[in-house]
């Protein structure tokens, strides 16, 4: 029996460093899911967000940055009810509850960030088996998926 593919929710910051460096964790993951090994989730607030920044700080790269988010067509899901944003301000800054209600919203078994200040290292108590994790410890899980 196949095991099924690591959902993975990226989060703006992990998005933006995938398509900006050509090597690298972030890109890495991007990598995966380009050649179907996971499936790759963003809310509309993680791509409205990336395109925004990269507009701003990398024009050159915007056409590039479309032409890639179509390729890569990851699952794209709505971004959540207020209700379920609500559910998360007490546990994380209310700009980032969002991302991590559309994460458990989604299914995802992953949020991949690099945002250490609001996510990483925090003791973020979620009902639910979502993993939060920068790029690199996601490819040390990867490693034990495919093992």
């Amino acid at each position: 029996m196949q095991k099924q593919r690591p959902k993975v929710f990226l989060d703006t910051s992990a998005l933006i460093a995938g398509i900006a460096s050509s090597k690298g964790a972030a890109r890495a993951v991007l990598q995966l899911a380009e050649i179907g090994l996971i499936e790759l989730i963003v809310s509309r607030q993680v791509i409205v967000e990336a395109d925004r920044n990269i507009e701003e700080k990398l024009p050159e790269m915007l056409n590039e940055y479309r032409k890639f988010i179509e390729l890569l067509a990851p699952v794209l899901v709505d971004d959540p009810l207020q209700k379920d944003i609500a559910k998360y301000l007490a546990v994380i800054n209310p700009d980032d509850a969002p991302i991590l209600a559309s994460a458990v919203i989604s299914g995802a078994d992953f949020l991949v960030t690099w945002d250490r200040r609001h996510f990483i290292g925090k003791n973020i108590h979620i009902h639910s088996s979502l993993k939060i994790v920068t790029p690199g410890e996601f490819l040390k899980h990867f490693r034990k998926y495919v093992e």
